[in-house]
């Protein structure tokens, strides 16, 4: 019989997040391989087309990122909350993406944000039933 340790809830939220992170690199690689992304990279014409929206894009992706760590390091009444807030925030962003993404060329884009609404929604409910003492 394999020993099964518990895991601790944070190293749980904390995988993933990084699950989440991998998710969203994978979906940013693979859309450089859609008809036209590279063209619009090269000539400016593209979503991320200006300081302030790169900014933008930087600040929204680097939650993920922290939360990786957060997760871990934060006391767990707040790290509870932040996850809650965070998951609930990516849930709704990934299935607004996953519905405005319905193209052929971008099957690929509709299911990752499917899986990634699932992780979060995960991320959501292993903080909302935190263990208590």
């Amino acid at each position: 019989m394999l020993d099964n340790p518990k895991i601790n809830i944070k190293i749980k939220l904390s995988a993933l997040w990084a699950s989440l992170v991998f998710c969203f690199l994978y979906g940013d690689y693979f859309e450089l391989y859609t008809p036209g992304k590279v063209d619009s990279l090269l000539t400016g014409n593209n979503v991320l087309d200006s300081p302030m929206t790169l900014l933008i894009a930087s600040v929204i992706l680097s939650i993920p990122s922290l939360m990786v760590a957060l997760s871990v390091l934060l006391n767990a009444k707040l790290s509870r909350i932040l996850n809650i807030v965070f998951g609930t925030l990516f849930t709704l962003m990934m299935l607004l993406i996953g519905i405005n993404s319905m193209t052929p060329w971008y099957s690929f884009y509709v299911f990752l944000a499917f899986l990634e609404s699932l992780i979060t929604i995960v991320i959501i409910w292993l903080a909302w039933k935190w263990p208590k003492v």
